[in-house]
């Protein structure tokens, strides 16, 4: 078990103890967590193309909920944040940005970090803030139903948005098709940047992204104190340093602890 599990035991108190029952009905309906993850946003969570095991907060996050359940876990991946949304019958809590519009399917909790996200341009584009990316006739590549794409769908007023199925179909395009602007997570777009230095990042986020657990609310019939255990498991994750030491453990220092009764 990874060192910066056994260093932080949730020792659940007397009134969460007692609808814990409920938390593993919400959870785990069938005796283990099916967790969905979203592999294409790196800061969080990463999978060895050797195959070896993933590693990041959102993998600690679900082991240490696993481990405080006393129950096995399986991690579900996906390559991008769209398909872990649309496949939600195959997992039993995953870990997603929050979105209004997410939150008509899904119920958040408590964010547990916030990511920022930013633009890619060419480096010798004339664009350098965020707002001259959003003028006519400019042209945006990003990843279909990514938490950063649903938040520029309801914002942008001149810029039009080209959508793509991954991530990295997304950037790939953007030199393909000399596409104005590539927005996508800073993390991403850090390392896609660091080899490529005909590209450039700009300076400020035009987003910072609360990232949190969520469950289909059509699970959520009788069983909403369940998912108030999550929400108080997640609240005390942060308060006791867990959430900052994985995020340390996994170098991701450009990624900040969200925080206390950050509620959605």
């Amino acid at each position: 078990m990874m060192s910066v599990l056994n260093q932080h035991k949730f020792d659940m108190p007397p009134e969460l103890l007692a609808i814990r029952n409920v938390a593993l009905k919400l959870l785990a309906p069938k005796g283990s967590i099916r967790v969905g993850i979203n592999f294409s946003n790196i800061p969080l969570a990463r999978r060895p193309s050797d195959g070896g095991e993933p590693s990041g907060v959102a993998i600690d996050m679900a082991h240490a909920l696993a481990a405080t359940l006393d129950i096995p876990y399986e991690i579900v991946g996906y390559d991008a944040a769209g398909k872990v949304t649309a496949a939600s019958k195959e997992w039993d809590v995953s870990f997603l940005a929050v979105d209004p519009t997410r939150a008509e399917r899904f119920a958040f909790t408590p964010a547990y970090v916030q990511i920022g996200a930013c633009y890619m341009v060419s480096a010798n584009s004339a664009l350098l803030t965020s707002d001259m990316v959003d003028r006519p006739n400019h042209r945006i590549s990003a990843a279909k139903d990514s938490g950063y794409e649903l938040y520029l769908s309801r914002t942008l007023r001149h810029a039009q948005l080209e959508r793509f199925p991954t991530a990295q179909e997304a950037l790939a395009s953007f030199e393909i098709q000399r596409i104005d602007a590539a927005a996508c997570i800073r993390g991403v777009l850090q390392k896609h940047v660091a080899t490529r230095p005909h590209l450039r990042l700009m300076n400020e986020d035009f987003l910072k992204i609360d990232q949190a657990l969520c469950v289909p609310r059509a699970r959520l019939t009788d069983l909403n104190d369940g998912f108030q255990w999550l929400c108080a498991w997640v609240e005390e994750r942060k308060k006791s340093g867990f959430v900052k030491m994985a995020l340390e453990r996994c170098g991701q220092f450009d990624v900040t602890v969200a925080p206390l009764n950050a509620i959605n």
